[in-house]
């Protein structure tokens, strides 16, 4: 086979009403198209056999491999396995690896003193018409059929299995079966910018770009994300790229953040390990998510120590000696109460630099001066703190997180400039 068409469906009733957010779907797109295959359509589906089956024929017209996640547990609402039985006309028969597998995991590892439930043992059942391919690391077995020289792979819909059956069959049997192309990405992130303006000031470049190379605008976080993306021959793809690439970074140097598409919390920590730095954080309106997304990268131990959470005025006074008259006059959400946190922090945790934030993250609480979503962000070290007054006028989580990104871009910055 020469050339590979992809379709996802992601079945689940929790999928269609919003209680759990479909991040397979994304994982999965992001994984096919490092090995240089799109993905065609990507399709969401509940626990209706009727619905099920109209996916399977809809996308099997349109592709020639529809991968499958979802709907293989042990409940009798997954119902994905009798379906692909009968949609393959097959008859259930044990598979004795799975069984022997499921006992493993149950014995060994989950160490349950009880003996398998038929519900465990049941998932050892599969259609004598798949290729079983063993899931390393849950209960519910991966199935491969084929008919008329289309493919399916029907895959667990937990995140962790699904993830593990890609990596070790799934992406394997693709470049095997398929010529795969080479394509290639440069990313860059704009700040200071909106869409608009700046799709008027490179208009002339995206205009310019040969018809294998595609330019796409991706906003969030009040940035703008710009990607190349070329495929075809590897050589000659990486050299276009990187010449288009260059160009592209002089038009908007301005207002160029990073050349990378790398979160800036992971930038933040190769930065300070470079210097053999270290930062802190003082947060008031986001509650420690700073840090979160800081320590939730591997070894961020490196360089950062740690963080004051002040949600309340009184650890601002107490624990970061911010004046009580600064707080009284101008308020917690101030320019001075944000350098003051910073001067705080810098001494508790004894680091080489700090972030501060105190806002109004809403709902409520805003006035006319300090409307909901203002936001003051500090960031500096002992010799010197630099601050930026912010609006942001989303819900309250989003607001949060674009504080949280922005400080981070700031310390950035000031990290390059400073050190």
């Amino acid at each position: 086979m020469d050339q590979v068409r992809v379709s996802v469906i992601t079945i689940g009733d929790e999928l269609l009403i919003g209680q759990v957010i479909d991040t397979n779907s994304a994982w999965i797109g992001q994984a096919l198209n490092k090995i240089g295959v799109w993905v065609h359509r990507r399709l969401a589906v509940g626990d209706e056999w009727n619905e099920i089956w109209k996916a399977l024929d809809d996308e099997s017209a349109v592709s020639n491999v529809i991968l499958i996640t979802g709907g293989l547990g042990p409940t009798a609402d997954d119902i994905t396995k009798p379906l692909l039985c009968e949609y393959f006309s097959g008859k259930m028969i044990t598979d004795e690896a799975t069984l022997e597998h499921i006992t493993y995991l149950f014995t060994e590892v989950f160490k349950r003193p009880l003996p398998l439930l038929e519900s465990n043992s049941r998932q050892a059942l599969v259609p004598d018409v798949a290729t079983v391919l063993k899931n390393e690391v849950g209960t519910a077995p991966n199935m491969l059929f084929e008919k008329d020289g289309k493919i399916f792979i029907s895959m667990p819909g937990v995140p962790h299995e699904m993830k593990a059956a890609m990596n070790n069959h799934v992406l394997p049997l693709l470049q095997q079966r398929f010529q795969l192309p080479y394509i290639g990405h440069r990313t860059l992130l704009t700040a200071g910018i909106g869409e608009s303006f700046l799709a008027e000031r490179i208009k002339g470049f995206e205009s310019s770009l040969p018809s294998n190379i595609k330019l796409a605008y991706l906003p969030n976080y009040g940035m703008v994300r710009l990607r190349l993306t070329a495929q075809g021959d590897k050589e000659k793809t990486e050299r276009e790229l990187n010449e288009r690439f260059a160009i592209l970074k002089e038009e908007v140097k301005d207002v160029l953040a990073v050349d990378e598409d790398i979160p800036f919390e992971i930038l933040v920590g190769k930065l300070l390990r470079q210097h053999n730095k270290t930062v802190s954080t003082a947060e008031s309106c986001t509650g420690g998510y700073i840090a979160h997304l800081i320590t939730s990268i591997a070894g961020s131990s490196d360089y950062f120590k740690g963080s004051v959470v002040s949600y309340s005025n009184s650890i601002k006074e107490n624990v970061l000696q911010v004046n009580n008259e600064t707080l009284s006059t101008v308020g917690a959400v101030s320019e001075e109460t944000v350098k003051e946190m910073i001067s705080g922090v810098l001494k508790v945790m004894q680091t080489d630099y700090a972030m501060a934030v105190s806002g109004i993250m809403g709902p409520g609480g805003g006035s006319e001066d300090k409307p909901v979503g203002t936001v003051w962000i500090a960031v500096g070290n002992t010799e010197k703190i630099e601050t930026k007054r912010m609006h942001f006028r989303f819900d309250r989580k989003r607001n949060i997180e674009l504080t949280a990104v922005n400080a981070l871009y700031l310390l950035y910055r000031f990290v390059k400039t400073n050190s």
